[in-house]
């Protein structure tokens, strides 16, 4: 009985997915894949330990040993093999900030996609800060009206817990009304735990281009195969770039908390000189695969159902690949006119 499950579930894969339908077309549209990311807030907030952790491969307590970022840092991380991201790391003492604003306003504000302001949630100089922060926004305006804003309070896990959600509504709410008429997204943010892929997922998602086409192709994917939850992961930085699930769960930080869990094992796989590939975990309730999908991607998937035996979910996740893959080189092939 379990193999003939196993050959249906196979079948029916096949079928549904290795020609897109109409719907999946592919904007061709999408010329320029570079995408200009400012990181900008005041010295000691925390943006350059944030970023060496998501692109760098950095775990919290290495970041100690970072010094303070001098002008501007440039780096390119290559993401989603064809999505460039041109990280700015902003330094952030005084005399830099004043330079940007002055002779370097034209050449750090021109062609920004996205700007992610940094507050340290214990900074003793809150007016100072709103104060850069809204030069920033000055310049934005006048430079990049079109820009995505991101605020990200950071260090919270020096706050008690039990006054987080109070400081962090605050704090929201005071930069949503300093940000008028820009709408700013805010997260609360630590190294130490999710809230830190939660916040940089959300922000990458946003820079992804064709991402509704590759949600489409989720979805499909998982009610083929009757799985309850498919998560597809950025290869390198194991941010969650698209997911489906039947129904909400109560826990809404649960795929960070994944992909900081795997991220810190593939880590400890390389420093034995082991590469992670794959991982199946399973009980009475449920299983748990984790595998290379794409050249550039993790795929997970989570069923409940105990009749679906494992050959059938990994064949499943092999033969969807090809789908995959092509979705993925036909929006590379969108670089080339």
């Amino acid at each position: 009985m379990g193999n003939q499950d196993s050959n249906l579930k196979v079948r029916s894969l096949q079928q549904g997915l290795i020609d897109p339908s109409p719907e999946l077309h592919i904007d061709r549209s999408t010329a320029n894949m570079k995408k200009k990311v400012l990181l900008m807030g005041k010295s000691g907030s925390g943006k350059t330990s944030m970023r060496s952790i998501i692109f760098a491969n950095y775990i919290a307590r290495d970041t100690r040993r970072l010094g303070a970022t001098i002008d501007v840092e440039h780096s390119h991380v290559r993401f989603l093999g064809n999505l460039v991201l041109n990280l700015w790391d902003c330094g952030g003492q005084e005399a830099f900030m004043e330079n940007y604003f002055a002779s370097q306003r034209d050449n750090i504000f021109r062609n920004v996609e996205v700007l992610i302001y940094v507050f340290d949630v214990e900074s003793r100089e809150i007016a100072r800060d709103l104060h850069y922060y809204q030069s920033c926004l000055e310049a934005m305006i006048q430079n990049s009206p079109d820009a995505k804003v991101f605020c990200l309070i950071h260090k919270m896990d020096l706050i008690q817990e039990d006054q987080r959600d109070m400081i962090f509504r605050d704090r929201e709410n005071e930069l949503k009304d300093r940000s008028k008429p820009i709408d700013c997204t805010c997260f609360r943010t630590s190294i130490w735990d999710e809230t830190l892929y939660k916040a940089w997922s959300c922000i990458v998602y946003t820079l992804i281009p064709n991402v509704k086409e590759l949600e489409i192709s989720l979805t499909q994917f998982a009610n083929i195969i009757d799985a309850d939850e498919v998560l597809l992961f950025e290869r390198a930085t194991f941010l969650v770039i698209s997911h489906f699930e039947q129904r909400p769960h109560r826990d809404t930080t649960r795929f960070e908390k994944v992909s900081n869990i795997i991220k810190q094992f593939k880590l400890s796989c390389s420093k034995v000189v082991a590469q992670f590939q794959s991982m199946e975990v399973r009980n009475s309730k449920f299983a748990a695969f984790i595998d290379i999908f794409t050249s550039n991607t993790y795929v997970m998937v989570i069923t409940s159902d105990p009749k679906i035996p494992s050959a059938a979910t990994l064949i499943n996740i092999r033969n969807a690949r090809k789908h995959f893959e092509k979705l993925e080189k036909e929006s590379q092939n969108s670089l080339v006119k």
